[in-house]
């Protein structure tokens, strides 16, 4: 996929952008991930049809590194980059999909994002403060990955290797990159800024959207607890219920993509 870049402050953006111009669809990638790792959205038949653009965050991909790691590497940076690419590309009435890390961005941003056909979040257990996260999550402990600085070639491969379901025979070599290439300190100082008023209520932030909020999950999923998920007030969430994506853990994107795809393209026959 060739990439494109965009300035928001100080701060150099790149992102992909398919050949389609219909209705259009941002994607934002988790932790320590890249744009890259949707290209079964950006290229085939849902990017030939739809506007679809994936951005990589600050210190990912080809990104720049955070200009001011305090400011940018948190769920407010983060989200005032995702608001700057939605002004400057003009994406306001898209469907705002999020993953893992993504997924926070969204909620974190979604009383900007009003205007949006609908929200996607996926690998992404809404949380207050403090995070329930041994409700939230399940037990991995790959899970420390995702707030350690430097990691060694077995912490990569751990961390990858949670991201897919169990079964799984084959991780992609996109995903091991994106790990090595993203800046140390956008982990770790992410797990710093986890504490009071370093994020938004984000279950006070679903159970008062005024837009669709659609919630995948694997089947397969080794990190988020499926159970959490249910029990939390949601009232606009799409169709009622949770999406399950089978033969996938916590990247359907990249392992079940037919079916990821139908049903973002769902998602748009009903709101867009």
């Amino acid at each position: 996929m060739q990439g494109n870049t965009l300035q928001i402050g100080s701060q150099t953006i790149n992102y992909y952008e398919s050949a389609g111009n219909g209705s259009a669809i941002l994607l934002i990638h988790g932790n320590s991930m890249s744009g890259l790792s949707f290209r079964h959205q950006v290229t085939g038949h849902l990017g030939a049809k739809h506007r679809v653009v994936a951005i990589d965050l600050p210190g990912h991909g080809l990104s720049t590194p955070a200009s001011d790691p305090q400011q940018f590497y948190t769920l407010p940076g983060y989200a005032e980059i995702v608001l700057g690419v939605v002004e400057q590309l003009g994406l306001q009435d898209a469907v705002v999909v999020g993953w893992s890390l993504g997924g926070h961005i969204v909620l974190e941003a979604s009383d900007r994002l009003t205007s949006a056909a609908a929200l996607v979040i996926y690998g992404a257990p809404p949380v207050s403060f403090p995070p329930a996260m041994d409700q939230a999550f399940l037990p991995n402990p790959a899970m420390a990955a995702v707030f350690t600085g430097a990691l060694t070639d077995e912490q990569i491969e751990a961390f990858a290797a949670a991201c897919f379901s169990p079964d799984a025979n084959h991780i992609p070599q996109v995903i091991l990159d994106d790990i090595r290439r993203t800046d140390p300190m956008a982990r770790q100082v992410f797990g710093e800024s986890i504490q009071p008023d370093g994020y938004r209520d984000e279950i006070e932030a679903v159970a008062n959207l005024s837009v669709p909020l659609a919630v995948f999950h694997g089947a397969q999923e080794q990190l988020v607890n499926i159970a959490y998920l249910q029990s939390l007030n949601m009232p606009t969430l799409w169709r009622g219920e949770i999406q399950i994506i089978p033969d996938a853990g916590h990247t359907p994107h990249l392992e079940n993509p037919k079916h990821f795809n139908e049903l973002l393209e769902a998602l748009l026959d009903e709101t867009a």
